[in-house]
């Protein structure tokens, strides 16, 4: 799984995207992307990271993010049989369809409420919920109506908050936006051999100070920090696949089994060993993460 940004084909004209129950719980995905989302996720206790608001859901979740807004996938170390549904706008649909049509201006309303990030409860969730799990079975119009009632609901709806008291804006224009993907994609090829700061602050015509102050900035994280994060998850989805410890060490670009041992344990919790033998019986799980889109299926 690449930790890049995920967008819509800009030739399909579908306003809309479709990630039927997508398993990446052994995966640290920070992103952001500029089409909104509304994700529903069920069976599940876990944190919910959106922007610079983090929290703690139990059971289900279902949360409307606005354009760009940075977060982390819902699903991060679920160890739990969980559902997840993931619907993406681009945001086109709110300026193209829904402008100027007074039936609609509610969903208009809501759409640019996603600016905050929205967390939905109660008979909301719960209703908004079983729709989006049936979208996959739709054909195109009973899809793209579905969508609009599930919208309809939300936007009638007072269970919600507001995860933010002003709304988030991304502080890094568009070209840092394409730095930091770029340095995200960097990683994502070479996480199995080494890299060096050298490599990836001339990556940016950055010298090394300047770019551990501007990657520490971006993400929270320093780079090593985010490196070793990133490393961790693919271990975790070698172990679950059976391979073992020490393959799965330098299978990710780890040197040393003992490093790996120890940012392991300070990441997860637990060491490969007892990660492995904890959740046996998941591994071999397929990912199953595909793309829905009206009138016509996306791949990645």
């Amino acid at each position: 799984m690449k930790i890049q940004l995920e967008t819509i084909a800009p030739d399909v004209k579908s306003p809309f995207r479709l990630l039927h129950d997508p398993k990446l719980n052994h995966l640290f995905y920070w992103h952001f992307h500029p089409e909104l989302e509304l994700v529903y996720i069920e069976g599940a206790n876990a944190k919910r990271h959106v922007g610079d608001h983090i929290s703690e859901y139990r059971g289900s979740d279902l949360v409307l993010i606005g354009a760009n807004i940075p977060h982390l996938n819902f699903d991060h170390g679920v160890t739990t049989t969980y559902r997840k549904e993931v619907l993406h706008f681009k945001s086109e649909f709110k300026d193209t369809i829904l402008e100027g049509l007074p039936e609609l201006q509610p969903i208009d309303r809501l759409l640019d409420l996603s600016r905050y990030g929205i967390a939905f409860h109660g008979k909301t969730k719960k209703e908004a919920g079983e729709l989006m799990k049936k979208l996959h079975l739709l054909d195109p119009f009973d899809f793209f109506i579905s969508i609009m009632h599930i919208l309809k609901l939300l936007s009638e709806s007072n269970e919600f908050e507001l995860l933010h008291k002003k709304p988030f804006v991304n502080k890094y224009s568009s070209k840092e936006q394409f730095r930091i993907r770029k340095i995200y994609g960097f990683i994502d090829e070479r996480y199995q051999s080494k890299i060096t700061l050298d490599e990836v602050s001339g990556l940016c015509n950055l010298t090394k100070p300047a770019f551990c102050r501007y990657f520490k900035k971006a993400t929270g994280s320093t780079f090593v920090e985010f490196l070793n994060q990133y490393r961790v998850s693919q271990a975790k989805r070698l172990l679950l696949m059976g391979k073992n410890v020490s393959e799965a060490c330098y299978e990710c670009g780890f040197e040393s089994l003992s490093y790996f041992n120890r940012s392991f344990k300070r990441i997860t919790g637990k060491n490969p060993s007892e990660f492995k033998t904890t959740y046996a019986s998941t591994k071999n799980r397929p990912e199953s993460r595909y793309s829905r889109a009206v009138p016509n299926q996306l791949t990645n």
